[in-house]
């Protein structure tokens, strides 16, 4: 695995080597069919570098939190338009991500974005994405289109009942905003049933447990 993952490191340059020797042995005598298989193997070393890029060597670092070495490695992509679409749909979502941990929103909304335009390759990310697209655009006061990107992530699958509570929640703001208690509430009940854990999310439901018993209907 670790040879496999040294081999996409460095497989561009290795291609581009590889390339160079078919050329050489080709002009100087010994002939395209025998020099085919070098050239055969350059292609598809560049092809698969282009097209499908470096990610897989991203899981170890994130896990580890190296986020540095994170972006080193998509800073390694440099035209992600000629990734296959959802290479480069999870290409955009982690660039979002990062975006969010430096707090840079402008950049993590454009990046998610794009990643959401593209589809993500599973439902849940897809749920993700748009969850913190609702998210940030709650955090600029358009509860409309915050409404709208969390109703599509709860369509689309939200991965943890973490998550998922934090969007229920959020549902419950929109609606107790719009004097719509009974909706509201509702909301509140679904967030309380995900039985979250986190004290972040504990502290919100606590918040709201203050009014919502007032609340008509």
């Amino acid at each position: 695995m670790k040879f496999y993952n040294i081999i996409i490191k460095y497989r561009f340059w290795l291609s581009l080597l590889l390339l160079v020797v078919a050329v050489v042995l080709n002009v100087t005598g010994t002939g395209f069919w025998p020099t085919f298989p070098l050239y055969f193997v350059a292609v598809i070393g560049l092809f698969s570098h282009f097209f499908i890029g470096p990610l897989r060597l991203i899981q170890e670092p994130m896990e580890q939190g190296n986020i540095e070495e994170v972006e080193k490695i998509l800073n390694t992509i440099w035209f992600p338009g000629l990734l296959f679409k959802p290479v480069r749909s999870t290409y955009y979502t982690i660039r979002g991500n990062l975006a969010m941990m430096k707090q840079d929103f402008d950049t993590a909304e454009k990046h998610l974005k794009k990643s959401t335009e593209l589809g993500a390759p599973m439902p849940e990310a897809e749920g993700a994405n748009k969850l913190q697209l609702g998210m940030m655009a709650m955090q600029r006061g358009d509860l409309k289109q915050g409404e709208s990107y969390i109703r599509a992530a709860i369509r689309a699958g939200i991965p943890d009942k973490e998550s998922e509570a934090v969007a229920y929640l959020s549902m419950c703001q929109i609606f107790m905003n719009k004097r719509e208690f009974r909706a509201a509430k509702d909301f509140f009940r679904r967030a309380k049933a995900c039985k979250p854990t986190t004290k972040q999310v504990l502290d919100q439901i606590k918040e709201i447990e203050k009014y919502i018993s007032r609340m008509p209907g």
